[in-house]
């Protein structure tokens, strides 16, 4: 029976908690807010939805960060009141609860968490198969969308990888594809380029785009992932470098990334993408 600990009732912490009700996945969730009543009242509201989108995942809201602590995977959100945990008081927090003895997954899922999630690895001590960046993961999805566009298409026929560091993030181009066939055949180079230009201004994604890119990382951390799945990692010697966070399709089971894959990139993406990293 998994449970998983969502660490702020804020926008994003609240759309990640309905849409894992929603998928009905994991058994618990615990929506967790110094501003408890706040908490409360959201998870209840999301159960209350269930019956009439169809799911009976037990949602609880609290003010006690602590009560992440036994969680199977551990999301760090944003709070209701001050938004996204960052900085010096998200370290705070992650330190407290690895003082506590919290053993699971931390998922980062806020637009500002690239220097915490790196700083948790490299001060605390946390694996770096235990960290997993989810809001980066949103623009794979968003390329895929602008792609399809250009047949006149879908974005669900186009396959692509997004990798880089947020917000600079490379499009391997050069080995999509839409409906089996190179993309790069069917859109002309000018468009491709638009494209790119057109995704780093969609900078930062919205709480539902988060939420959508965040569920299927949690559960893929407790269940394991038939299919890699894009999530921001802090690198361990892939592109030479270490201790940096990179968006990058990811195997995951067990509670941990279990590979990281590095996609099939040009010369010149893989520059770009190297760029982005220093």
């Amino acid at each position: 029976m998994s449970t998983v600990a969502i660490l702020g009732a804020g926008p994003i912490g609240a759309g990640i908690a309905h849409t894992l009700a929603r998928r009905a996945r994991v058994r618990d969730v615990r929506l967790i807010d110094a501003a408890a009543t706040v908490a409360a009242g959201k998870a209840l509201d999301i159960r209350q939805t269930g019956p009439v989108e169809g799911y009976d995942t037990r949602l609880s809201g609290v003010g006690d960060p602590l009560a992440a602590v036994g969680a199977d995977v551990i999301v760090i959100a944003d709070t209701h009141a001050e938004g996204e945990w960052e900085g010096d008081k998200g370290l705070a927090l992650v330190r407290q609860l690895v003082a506590a003895g919290a053993t699971g997954p931390f998922v980062f899922a806020g637009t500002k968490q690239i220097w915490l999630m790196e700083a948790v690895v490299r001060e605390l001590g946390v694996s770096s198969d235990r960290v997993v960046g989810t809001a980066a993961a949103a623009m794979a999805t968003a390329a895929k969308a602008l792609a399809g566009l250009e047949v006149n298409g879908s974005g669900a026929d186009v396959a692509l990888t997004v990798c880089g560091k947020p917000p600079m993030l490379t499009v391997a181009w050069s080995a999509a594809t839409i409906g089996g066939s190179l993309l790069t055949e069917r859109v002309p180079p000018h468009r491709v380029l638009a494209i790119s230009q057109q995704l780093r201004k969609l900078w930062p994604p919205g709480p539902y785009a988060i939420a959508s890119a965040t569920a299927p990382v949690v559960e893929g951390l407790i269940a394991g992932t038939r299919r890699d799945t894009p999530g921001v990692t802090v690198l361990t010697g892939e592109f030479g470098l270490r201790g940096v966070a990179c968006l990058l399709p990811l195997t995951l089971g067990n509670g941990r990334i279990q590979s990281r894959v590095i996609p099939t990139l040009s010369p010149q993406e893989r520059t770009d993408v190297v760029n982005s990293l220093r």
